[in-house]
C-alpha cells in the first residue's frame, strides 16, 4: 500500500523545551522563540506544497500545538482557525516525571531513570507511556489517514512515525532529534528534513 506524503511539523518551543522539561501532555504554551519557528515552518510548507490551503492540516489538540498552526498559517495567508484537532496526535505522558528536567529525574529515580536509557522504546514511566505503546496509539490514525495531509504535533509522535512510516529501527527512531521550525517529510516510506 502507498502512503500519502505526510508534511510533519513539530510545535514550535515553549519555555520547558528551553529549561529541558519533560513535558508530555502538560498544556505549555510557545514561548517567543517557538511562536518564529512556528511562523519559519510555515514559510518553509509554501516552498514544499504547490497548494497548502488545499491540504488537510491534522492538529494535536494541545495548545502549543494549536498555536503552531495557527501562526503556520498565519504566515501562509490562511485563516489561522482551520485545521482538525485529534486527540490521538497528543505527545506521550511521561506521567509521574512530567516537569522535571532530567538531572531531577536522575537524581529523584535513578532507577527509573537507568531503566529508561536501557529501553528507551519499550520503558514506559510512572503512570505514563513508553513509545511502543504510542505506536499502538498512533497506527489506527495513520491508517485513517489517506490523503497528503500536514501534521502539526510532537516530537514522540514523530520518531513513532520513524517507525512505521520509513521502517526505522524502534531503537534509533527513539534517539533521533527533531527539530522545531523545520518540517519533516514522510513520502514513498522514507523521511527526509526540508
Amino acid at each position: 500500500m502507498t502512503r500519502p506524503t505526510l508534511f510533519f511539523v513539530r510545535h514550535g518551543e515553549t519555555d520547558w523545551n528551553a529549561e529541558g522539561r519533560l513535558q508530555g501532555q502538560r498544556d505549555i504554551p510557545l514561548n517567543d522563540v517557538g511562536r518564529e519557528q512556528a511562523a519559519m515552518a510555515g514559510r518553509m510548507l509554501a516552498r514544499l506544497t504547490p497548494d497548502p490551503a488545499a491540504l488537510p492540516w491534522l492538529v494535536s489538540p494541545l495548545s502549543r500545538t494549536q498555536e503552531t498552526a495557527q501562526l503556520a498559517r498565519t504566515a501562509l495567508s490562511l485563516e489561522p482557525k482551520t485545521y482538525v484537532l485529534d486527540p490521538r496526535l497528543k505527545e506521550l505522558t511521561f506521567g509521574a516525571w512530567e516537569g522535571l528536567t532530567w538531572p531531577e529525574l536522575r537524581q529523584r529515580d535513578p532507577r527509573g531513570a537507568n531503566a529508561r536509557s536501557a529501553d528507551k522504546w519499550g520503558f514506559a514511566p510512572p503512570k505514563g507511556e513508553s513509545y511502543a505503546m504510542l505506536a499502538e496509539r498512533i497506527a489506527p490514525w495513520l491508517e485513517s489517514v489517506t490523503q497528503t495531509s500536514i501534521i502539526v504535533s510532537h516530537g514522540g509522535v514523530a520518531r513513532v512515525l520513524f517507525t512505521l512510516i520509513a521502517g526505522m529501527a524502534p531503537l534509533e527512531a527513539a534517539e533521533q532529534d527533531i527539530h522545531q521550525g523545520r518540517v519533516l517529510v514522510f513520502e514513498a516510506g522514507s523521511a527526509r528534513w526540508a
